[in-house]
């Protein structure tokens, strides 16, 4: 789904449903765009690590077309064990949460794909928000989105075995992110099968074993770090068992 001011003639959309961009108005969102240049980093680039001190807040966009930025979101623990805490795409803004609390980093954040960033300093951020309460009531909502889809995965760990749960991300990714092409559905991140494992509590080798599952019912086809819904009905038939 594109904002009300992207470009309704990209394959896939410039800002992503549920992200910050896409609920700012084009005016008050070209403004926050202007207080950094953008700035090129490759996949596997940190923008952010946990614990460091907060400096900046990162606005994503993609450097490819047709492809969203994406990068991922991990905490790791004192034990060394990491979890993958979500996925962040075009439009989206992170870092936002040490920024507003001025406090050091929660979390680190790594690009998985080619991706621009504008790196906008916690003051600027901070005197943006002061200027347009619409934009504070925009950030609320993102937290508070994210917080539901966190909350969402943890009972979903104790009430469905892996395939379920795998669709169920799969459509909650779609929702959020995804697009249309050629009568199939395209999540809009990439994900590889660890990734999709952390998101929902499950080993790589076990995710595999749902992925071709879903691909052998006719409901996904896969490709390199990523899926295509080739029967979105079906998929949520299946993601909500009685």
């Amino acid at each position: 789904m594109v904002s009300n001011w992207a470009s309704a003639n990209r394959t896939a959309p410039e800002w992503l449903n549920g992200t910050l961009m896409a609920r700012l108005t084009e005016e008050v969102g070209q403004e926050l765009l202007s207080l950094a240049s953008p700035r090129q980093y490759p996949g596997g680039a940190v923008l952010v690590n946990q614990g460091d001190p907060s400096t900046h807040v990162y606005l994503l966009e993609t450097s490819r077309p047709r492809y969203s930025a994406c990068v991922k979101v991990t905490a790791t623990l004192k034990n060394g064990s990491e979890s993958l805490l979500g996925i962040r795409v075009s439009g989206d803004l992170v870092g936002e949460i040490a920024a507003l609390r001025n406090g050091t980093r929660t979390a680190t954040v790594t690009t998985c794909t080619p991706t621009v960033a504008h790196a906008i300093s916690r003051t600027m951020f901070l005197a943006f928000l002061r200027r347009h309460e619409d934009a504070w009531e925009a950030t609320f909502q993102m937290m508070a989105d994210r917080l539901d889809w966190a909350n969402c995965r943890r009972l979903e760990f104790t009430g469905y075995d892996v395939p379920v749960r795998l669709a169920r991300v799969i459509l909650e990714l779609l929702g959020r992110h995804g697009y249309q092409q050629d009568g199939s559905h395209e999540l809009g991140v990439q994900l590889s099968q660890a990734e999709f494992g952390k998101l929902i509590g499950a080993k790589p080798d076990i995710v595999g074993q749902a992925m071709r599952q879903l691909r052998s019912t006719g409901l996904l086809r896969l490709h390199y770090r990523g899926a295509t819904i080739t029967d979105l009905h079906a998929l949520r038939a299946f993601a909500d068992p009685a």
